[in-house]
This record gives C-alpha cells, structure tokens and sequence, in this order.
C-alpha cells in the first residue's frame, strides 16, 4: 500500500472546492463504494472522523460467510448473494482471504423443525434447539445457494463415538458433529485498507483521508469538514453525498440537517484467549454452536490465539460501545456448553473488543431475528442540502462489494453517468507478497505508507499487535520510540500519544501492558515479536 502523507491529502482536500461524491465513512461498506466510483471514473472524496476501519470493520467475527442461520430467517436472496460473493472474495483476495472448515457439534436429532417453520410465517422468538436432521436440510441448502461456482468441499457428517474419538473434550451429550466449509479474514483491517488504497491507485480523483469528521452544513449545500488532528475547517460542495458511518449514520444525518431513525444497533463482543488447551481442541477449525439462549457462537483459532465470540445486545450510543463483566462471563460460559471439561478463566484473557451492528430499527423481541440484510436509505434534496443522500443501512463484510454496486448504481443515475466498469472479477490488494518479520524496524512501512495518525492505528489497525500479544511496558515503549521518530513527534506529542493508547487498550480491550518481557501463559518464555504481513 501506498498512501500519500497526510499533509499532501490535505491540501489536496483544501484545494478542492466542489467534488461529485462525498462518502462519509472509511469503514468497509465506505470502502467499497469509493472503489466502485474510481472504478467508473468518479472524482470521490472519502473521509472518516476516526482512523479508518475503526468502527464495525475491525470489530467483526472475522467470518467471510453465507449465513447459515439466516436461513432459519427466510433470507435466502441474502444467503445466495453472501455465497457468491464469498466465492469472489476467496478468488479475487486470495491473500486475505481463506477457507475455513467449520464444525458444528450436533445435541438431538429431530429437533427445531416447528421454530423453523414459525419463523418462516413471521415469528420473531428465539429458535428453539436445532437438531441433525434440521442441520442436514440448513446446510444442503447452503450449499445448492452456493452455486455451480463453489470454490470449497462439501459437508459431512461424524457419528458421536467418531467425534469423541477426535475431540475427547466434546460435550457427552453430543449425537453427533457436522463439518462444512466456509471462510475467515485473519486482518479484516488490513483488506478495507487495500480497498481504498486500490480506489486512489485506479482513479487520480480519488481522495481518502482518516480523521476528518462531517460536522454540519454551510450556504447553498456546503458540507464543513474539520481535520480532528489540528482543528482546520474545510469546506466542500458535493453534487451526490452517501453517509457510510456504521452506527453513527443517524447522528451523521442529524449533523447535515436531515434527521432520521434509520439504524437499530446492536453491541457483538468478542475475546482473545490464550489457552493452549482450547486452541488444540479446535483442531484448526471454527466450532459453530448453539448457546443455551439460542444465540449463535463461535470460536476459532487465529495468531496462535482462540477468538471466541459474540454477543448481541441493543445499544442506544456506540461511542460507548465497550466489553463489560457480563458479555465476558457469557462467553466464558458458552464454550463450556462445547467442551465442559476445558477451563478457561479470566486470566486466559489477552485482550476483547467490541462493535455495533448498523442494523436496521427494528422491535423484534430476540435480536438475532433482525435482519443482516443491507438496505440503501434515500434522503431526497430540499432547501438546506441540495443534494440526494443514501444512508447505507446493514450489510457485512462478505457483501461490501455487492452492496457498493447496488449504491453505486443510483449515484451514477444522480450524476447522468453509465456504468463503464464493474468490479464483480477486479482483484483486491495482494500487490505485494505476504512476509512476516520479527523485527520491530519492520513497522517504518506502515508508518510511512499506510495512512497512520496516532499510535494505536498501528497497534490495532495495520497490525494486531495490541489484540494478539501480551505487550510489555519495554516493547510498547520500543515501538512507541519508533512511531515517534519515523512520524516526526515531539517529545510532548510522544508522551501524548503512549497515553492516549495506554488509556484505549485498557479501557476498550482489556489490555494492560506487562512490565516485564512479553511471556505466554503457558511457557513463560519470551516469544518473538511477529509483524503481521504489509501488503
């Protein structure tokens, strides 16, 4: 990747007085709509009041999937379109982008068939328990959506004594388990990044900059823009704007004078667990199960960690969007209900994150009916902003490029332009070969390449560092020492920076920085410092 320093983005922005497309948001559902429209030759500026990536898209379960569930929901045009963007995803983005076996462990046989069926009349109660035969329908389905294009094996089935056989932890009570194939994004971050990197590679109109926040209007529809870092205005007239802001979409459109009810969000939470027991028990697979409320949990291995996940609760703020004791014991106590026998405590814990679902509002009573489906909201032009607004509502990671296309398809009849470009078989990023490297001189490049303003984009965002590794107090400052020398801090900027991040990691992530050398729960042991792959 390739990003221009800040400061010449900057006064690219400062010298811009009107621009076609204003997205507001640098998530991913912003991303890929910024890539469509450079795509199809469209001057677009993108601009996000936090880091990029910073909301749901970093937040995310890490899955790149169809939505087995969502066919208890009746979503099959979802499901189908989720497949087949999967399937592109794993061609188009190979680096990132890999398959994932996953096992379901099976508790009856004949179970969940009349919660099924209500579902499909319009119920909105929890499912009840799903059983083998339910499972077995669910995912012969699941792979008929997929299409003649499927790029992964076939389900199968393992009776209980084999299953006990592989995995003597599993629950005693189990039938049996069923194993089918779907796919994960190790650095969700880093791909959104690729996106916009691959939208201002492909188009010389297209703009991205992180820290740059919508704050209200001017005369005849101009949109005032402020850089969070140093306090500037700017000022920029849009002819189309789409408000990709996740959560904060009804709080974007309150800012630019059009209020609305468009979202209904919902927190997932998340753990980091070192547990050496429980990542060998995965056997290199995601284990897909059912809790005891009927939600859907999984978890998985993933750098050397097992991430267990997620929760999903109503949330009225997601500037408040944070892991709390209860959604940490929930999840603890979850994968008991898979392997009772495996321990995990709170000392297990490396880290946690959170995010909110831009779910549409919705008053179902079980927040795991609400649709994951995604729906562009229109906002005509009127006297204060003289330009037609989308609100991208919904979606997921695996649908970005689907749902960018469909927003991208009005934009462009709002600009009296055709499509000339689709970038349904455009390949993602993966310019450069993955490498990993245990040197901490390694991160000079996503210093200087990669769009990073404070020390935590790189910690959380271009690597996973802060997520994965137990840092130490000597380790962060090493790399602390070294963002300030390659980004050019000040002494002041520096002790600035180590505490803004020391704040976040413990009050957002559980993270508290050791004091001595990096050690592992089970070994005691330094391990090596490894940095995940630039691309």
């Amino acid at each position: 990747m390739n990003f221009p320093p800040r400061t010449d983005r900057l006064s690219r922005l400062r010298a811009l007085e009107t621009v076609d497309v204003l997205v507001i948001g640098g998530g991913i559902n912003g991303a890929g709509v910024l890539r469509d429209l450079a795509a199809n030759g469209v001057d677009t500026l993108l601009v996000d009041q936090a880091d990029f990536t910073a909301g749901a898209t970093s937040a995310s379960s890490r899955m790149i999937h169809g939505g087995l569930r969502y066919l208890e929901n009746g979503e099959f045009r979802l499901v189908r379109e989720s497949l087949q963007e999967r399937n592109r995803l794993l061609r188009h983005a190979p680096h990132a982008v890999k398959p994932m076996p996953t096992t379901i462990p099976i508790f009856s046989r004949g179970s969940g068939f009349s919660n099924a069926i209500g579902k499909f009349f319009g119920s909105t109660s929890r499912p009840a328990k799903r059983g083998a035969w339910l499972i077995r329908i669910g995912l012969s389905l699941y792979e008929w959506f997929s299409g003649r294009d499927g790029v992964l094996p076939r389900h199968s089935f393992t009776s209980r004594a084999e299953a006990l056989r592989e995995r003597p932890q599993l629950h005693p009570d189990i039938v049996g388990t069923a194993t089918y194939y779907d796919a994960w994004i190790p650095l969700p971050e880093r791909l959104c990044l690729e996106v916009i990197d691959d939208a201002c590679a492909a188009h010389s109109g297209a703009l991205a900059i992180n820290y740059v926040c919508a704050i209200g209007l001017g005369e005849a529809g101009v949109v005032i823009l402020k850089d969070e870092v140093t306090g500037a205005q700017f000022s920029i007239k849009p002819r189309v704007v789409v408000n990709a802001t996740g959560a904060w979409i009804d709080l974007t459109n309150e800012a630019l004078g059009a209020p609305s009810q468009f979202v209904g969000g919902t927190k997932g939470s998340h753990l980091i667990v070192d547990h050496a027991e429980l990542f060998a028990a995965t056997r290199g697979q995601q284990i897909f199960y059912e809790n005891e409320d009927g939600r859907i949990c999984i978890f998985f291995p993933v750098h050397g960690r097992v991430l267990v996940g997620s929760t999903d609760l109503r949330i009225d703020d997601p500037a408040h969007a944070v892991c709390d004791d209860a959604e940490i014991n929930y999840l603890l106590d979850s994968v008991r209900t898979v392997f009772p026998s495996i321990v995990i405590g709170r000392e297990h814990i490396v880290s946690h994150f959170c995010g909110v679902r831009p779910l549409p509002r919705s008053a179902a009573g079980f927040t795991g009916r609400i649709s994951r489906d995604h729906v562009c909201r229109t906002t005509p032009p009127d006297e204060r902003h003289p330009w037609p607004m989308y609100s991208l509502v919904g979606g997921k990671w695996t649908t970005f490029r689907a749902f960018a296309e469909q927003v991208v398809d009005r934009v462009l009849t709002d600009l009296g332009r055709d499509r000339r470009s689709s970038t349904r078989e455009l390949p993602i990023g993966g310019r450069s070969p993955e490498s990993a490297s245990e040197e901490i001189t390694a991160l000079r490049t996503p210093l200087l390449s990669e769009a990073v303003v404070h020390l935590d984009d790189l910690l959380l965002r271009r690597t996973s560092l802060a997520l994965y590794r137990r840092l130490s107090e000597e380790t962060f400052d090493e790399i602390a020492s070294l963002a300030g020398e390659t980004l050019g801090w000040n002494s002041a900027r520096l002790a600035e920076e180590k505490e803004r991040t020391r704040r976040l990691l413990a009050e957002r992530h559980g993270v508290i920085l050791a004091p001595a050398l990096d050690e592992t729960l089970t070994g005691g042991a330094r391990t090596p410092l490894r940095v995940p792959a630039n691309s």
